[in-house]
């Protein structure tokens, strides 16, 4: 089932990110500060996917306004299921989930960039859209 991530839950979702970064390793102790800030912001989510008590997956997005969209947008910065659970529509589910909450919201569009999952987000119904650009600080 989905539901929001719990501050009991850092441990369960700190190996999941860890899994899933690729262009930087997820330090700990800026892991815990990141996570308490986002369990009490009101424009982000952290949604997970809780299979008999157990954490294995999870959703971060958050939403802001943006001119170009007259209104909200909803940015979903980061999604990852554990390997065993993948095909069993928790992902759709989370995403279904950041969906719901953006409409509620008020969000015009919900976003993401993929290296990996354009498939997946194709067959929920996410059209490419632009590229993605970043510059390392």
């Amino acid at each position: 089932h989905i539901r929001l991530a719990r501050e009991s839950d850092t441990a369960t979702v700190l190996a999941l990110a860890t899994g899933f970064a690729t262009s930087f390793v997820v330090a700990p102790g800026a892991f815990q500060a990141s996570f308490a800030e986002i369990l009490v912001q009101s424009h982000s989510r952290l949604a997970v996917a809780d299979v008999a008590g157990v954490v294995v997956g999870y959703a971060l997005a958050y939403d802001h306004v943006a001119f170009y969209a007259n209104g909200r947008v909803t940015w979903v910065e980061e999604i990852v299921v554990q390997p065993d659970f993948r095909r069993t529509g928790l992902g759709r589910a989370l995403m279904l989930d950041i969906e719901d909450w953006a409409r509620q919201r008020g969000s015009k569009l919900v976003a993401l960039a993929t290296r990996r999952a354009a498939a997946f987000y194709t067959a929920l119904g996410y059209a490419d859209s632009a590229v993605y650009f970043r510059k390392l600080l």
